[in-house]
């Protein structure tokens, strides 16, 4: 099966400004070694795309590094036609990559597991993604959470788990040996949407049947209308992770 066409031109503004900010939050954070192997998850969607075409590209500052495209196919499309035009993509540009095809999602949306479907599904799949990234040697897992899952995972932790705390650029796993890192965490997904459509990236559907009503969809359409009333309201929500004031925060309560 035919894959979408690519543009291959990247010298446009919006890739300049885009790795721009790729690079600026991989240094600021650390996050990308000389020598390192990195296993980039690609889920097919705009964003996970994004990364993957940001990352195969030179860098002006970032050492020299390998890395291994993985997509690991959740079973929600039972004719794998998704799997299909994927695989055509990684083909067609040259990438190493590794492929899975499962069962994760209908297990995780079964009878069995009707209260928390995301948790289970995302669970297993990071299993399955660990377990690549060692059979692989690499060191380093790249997920194409952006700014704005940044923000949102802040306040779903509040209103639904009860804590402060939100996903981090570069997080260390299992003592140290293995780390998670999100290149994109400087750049809205408004930008990164706009570029996968510039580059025609063949963008998969999600069917997943809890994507469109999920806690995330709900915290997106709440800021989408507070931001009619202040446009920087993401931006404030952004920059107020790197201002914590600990000593305006409630203490722990004495448990009697």
């Amino acid at each position: 099966m035919k894959t979408a066409s690519v543009n291959k031109n990247k010298n446009t503004k919006l890739f300049l400004h885009l790795k721009k900010w790729l690079e600026k939050a991989v240094l600021d954070y650390g996050m990308i070694e000389k020598g390192d192997r990195i296993l980039i998850g690609i889920s097919g969607g705009a964003d996970s795309l994004a990364l993957l075409d940001l990352l195969d590209s030179p860098m002006l500052y970032i050492p020299e590094f390998s890395f291994i495209a993985v997509n690991i196919d959740m079973g929600f499309d039972q004719a794998y036609k998704t799997y299909e035009i994927l695989e055509g993509y990684f083909k067609e540009n040259n990438y190493t990559y590794v492929m899975k095809k499962t069962d994760i999602g209908n297990l995780a949306h079964s009878d069995i597991n009707k209260k928390n479907p995301c948790f289970l599904c995302s669970r297993l799949r990071r299993k399955r993604i660990f377990e690549i990234a060692d059979a692989e040697g690499c060191n380093k897992i790249a997920f194409a959470h952006h700014r704005d899952d940044i923000i949102e995972t802040l306040l779903i932790n509040m209103f639904y788990g009860r804590e402060i705390s939100t996903m981090i650029p570069n997080q260390s796993i299992f003592g140290g040996k293995l780390h998670i890192i999100r290149p994109l965490t400087y750049l809205q997904e408004e930008l990164i949407k706009k570029y996968s459509k510039e580059r025609r990236f063949p963008v998969l559907k999600n069917n997943c049947p809890t994507s469109k009503i999920s806690k995330r969809i709900y915290i997106k359409s709440l800021l989408d209308k507070l931001e009619k009333d202040n446009k920087e309201i993401r931006d404030n929500i952004f920059k107020s992770m790197s201002h914590v004031k600990p000593e305006y925060l409630l203490p722990h309560s004495r448990k009697k």
